[in-house]
């Protein structure tokens, strides 16, 4: 017979995990909050004086400002790949695809600015960026699948892709950079005239993105790339 006591144990270890898991998610959701309204330079004073609690309970918790920088990443980032699936999931043609997700990143993005460059900027003293954390890393991996999967279905209607198919495999991941530079560089953006809508950016950088893959394959025509068909024969 297994010792009486043993269960117990086991509950109340049980019983204090999923204590312990919910109030880790209780703090980070707080310190979501309040970056959300003070920025991203906020310290852990700060941050711990908005959860009504002291320094040394986050760092009990997360080890470090660079520790809770990355369990909020990975709440972010979990929420934003889930949005950028559903919207490659709903779209109806490759380019779509493409438009949708790069849409989705930006309007993440644009949700929280202070929250987007709390958890993408590199710690304080860390000598290192978050970039090569497992959380954002992992994260850009399944992006570049993500991205590859409609930019494979328009290079399969283009037969004459096969000639530069080797250098076409870094496509997506170029892509990242390009989308992540663009989206960084519009948030720092005071409003304005000259700051462009989220939906106009996405427009852009979807032609940008298409446009420069028609433009490596030999001959290939636009026309069917295209959402605003924006060249006659006559132009081309």
């Amino acid at each position: 017979m297994a010792p009486v006591g043993r269960p117990t144990a086991d509950g109340r270890s049980s019983r204090w995990s999923k204590h312990r898991e919910a109030r880790r998610a209780e703090l980070i959701r707080t310190a979501r909050k309040a970056v959300h309204r003070i920025g991203p330079g906020a310290s852990m004073e700060d941050i711990a004086s908005a959860a009504d609690t002291s320094k040394s309970v986050f760092y009990r918790y997360f080890g470090d400002k660079a520790g809770l920088q990355r369990a909020m990443g990975e709440v972010v980032v979990g929420r934003m790949q889930e949005q950028l699936i559903e919207a490659a999931r709903k779209a109806s043609t490759p380019r779509d695809g493409l438009r949708a997700m790069v849409s989705a990143y930006l309007q993440m993005a644009e949700s929280s600015p202070s929250v987007y460059v709390f958890v993408t900027q590199p710690a304080p003293d860390s000598g290192s960026t978050l970039d090569a954390s497992p959380t954002l890393s992992s994260f850009f991996d399944a992006i570049s699948a993500m991205l590859a999967s409609p930019m494979e279905d328009y290079l399969a209607e283009e037969p004459r892709a096969a000639a530069v198919a080797q250098p076409l495999a870094l496509w997506p991941r170029a892509a990242i950079g390009m989308v992540r530079a663009a989206g960084e560089q519009w948030l720092s953006m005071p409003p304005g005239t000259a700051r462009p809508s989220e939906s106009d950016l996405a427009d852009s950088i979807t032609t940008w993105l298409f446009e420069g893959i028609a433009a490596a394959v030999p001959n290939a025509s636009l026309a069917h790339t295209s959402r605003r068909n924006p060249r006659s024969k006559d132009e081309s």
